[in-house]
């Protein structure tokens, strides 16, 4: 009977053991939640034993029972490096591969589709929302993978540019013919980006040329008898100069003696052109109006355009709560989704499934989703990863105590063995 106890007790530490090696290997693994044998003892009796004279029978391993306290948090430089600070669980979904598994592993990252998942191609499972980042499916049957959009929006070709604009009384006449390749020919400029109707992005260069006073026979300037004065504005898309009804003729500014623009009183109508990149005819308008004359150097007040590139996808944040939020070239934002997070009435009743995942099973409970950072769920933690929750000190005195706890079943059966070498030995 004796070798039957020892034995049970050398299985037993044996099972320690293994649980205990199975947690030192994975001191380094992202998510993994450490476990620990239980035992009990075996008795065997019936209605008639005397319960003072029973005696046991062994051990047996009871349960190796995972713990789900929560790792150490490391920081990184990934948005998508997700956290749970607190209790949840991450659910992804493998296309083609069954059930909803849960992870605390937040290392995502983005494949081919767009699609964010895990380094096993999981795919995070979030709940839609609208505009205003509200939740509008809850529960399994809500959820959904989460994909990042390439682009945002559609094209729109820039019809007007407004420009408000000072330019200065103490500025002089180039008094040379205009050229574009000659700084000495304009007094000032601005460039502007603008778009065509594919979204492509055009620049709108403006020339500013004080136009110089007439003058006499003398050779003398003239001085207008209202104190005014005239800019003249040479305009270009990239290097196609802008016509007014069909002439290449610049656009003339007039101001008062007070520098206000009385001419030209309504925005200036280019003739359509078409790009390089389009061959959609475009037109085009430039409004002046709040534009002034002044003693000051020449500044841009304002300006504004009404066109629109297509938005390319240039960056993703996570809440607290779990919204993601996709930001795009154009300056638009898009939510896409708040994390779901699955919690469970009794989580050591979870399967472990290898590669940090978990899956449900009637001990457990099913899933029950909800919101992060409100009740009972955890607040996500973008930019961070849970490492493992095993503490190396204490798994490596746990493998000594294990350890010892062999050698003490082992000599138990060695003395077992000796004791019936001794009753083979007795001779009548």
């Amino acid at each position: 009977m004796s070798f039957y106890t020892s034995l049970s007790g050398l299985q037993a530490s044996q099972s320690d053991l293994s649980v205990i090696s199975h947690n030192i290997a994975n001191v380094a693994t992202n998510g993994f939640k450490k476990s620990h044998a239980q035992f009990a003892d075996v008795m065997a009796s019936n209605f008639a034993t005397d319960p003072t004279k029973q005696v046991g029978s062994g051990t047996m391993v009871k349960a190796n029972r995972q713990e789900f306290k929560e790792g150490n948090y490391n920081s990184s430089s990934n948005a998508l490096d997700l956290a749970i600070q607190g209790d949840g669980f991450f659910a992804v979904q493998t296309p083609g591969k069954g059930p909803l598994q849960y992870t605390r592993n937040g290392a995502f990252q983005v494949d081919q589709q767009n699609y964010v998942t895990d380094s096993s191609g999981g795919r995070l499972q979030v709940l839609p929302v609208d505009n205003d980042g509200n939740v509008t499916a809850n529960g399994a049957d809500g959820l959904t993978a989460l994909q990042l959009p390439a682009t945002s929006g559609l094209p729109i070709a820039t019809k007007k540019v407004t420009m408000d604009l000072n330019l200065s009384t103490a500025a002089t006449a180039p008094g040379v013919a205009f050229n574009r390749s000659n700084m000495g020919t304009y007094n000032n400029t601005t460039q502007t980006k603008i778009y065509d109707p594919s979204g492509n992005a055009m620049t709108l260069t403006n020339y500013y040329v004080r136009k110089p006073l007439p003058v006499d026979a003398s050779g003398n300037a003239i001085q207008p008898a209202d104190g005014s004065s005239t800019w003249q504005v040479y305009s270009f898309v990239d290097d196609q100069q802008m016509k007014v009804g069909g002439s290449t003729a610049p656009v003339e500014l007039t101001f008062d003696k007070n520098g206000n623009m009385t001419a030209p009183a309504a925005p200036v109508a280019f003739d359509s052109f078409t790009s390089q990149s389009s061959t959609t005819a475009q037109p085009l308008s430039m409004d002046f109006t709040g534009s002034s004359q002044a003693g000051s150097v020449f500044s841009v007040a304002s300006r504004s355009q009404d066109g629109k590139a297509i938005g390319i996808l240039s960056g993703v944040s996570v809440g607290a709560d779990g919204l993601v939020t996709a930001s795009f070239s154009n300056g638009e934002t898009a939510k896409l989704g708040k994390v779901a997070v699955a919690d469970f009435v009794n989580m050591p009743g979870l399967r472990q499934e290898g590669d940090s995942y978990w899956q449900a099973t009637g001990l457990s409970g099913q899933a029950v989703f909800g919101v992060a950072n409100e009740g009972t769920y955890g607040a996500i933690r973008s930019s961070t990863i849970e490492g493992s929750n095993v503490d190396i000190t204490e798994e490596l005195v746990n493998l000594i105590a294990a350890q010892r706890n062999f050698q003490a079943n082992a000599k138990a059966l060695d003395t077992a063995s000796q004791i019936s070498q001794t009753i083979f030995n007795i001779r009548s």
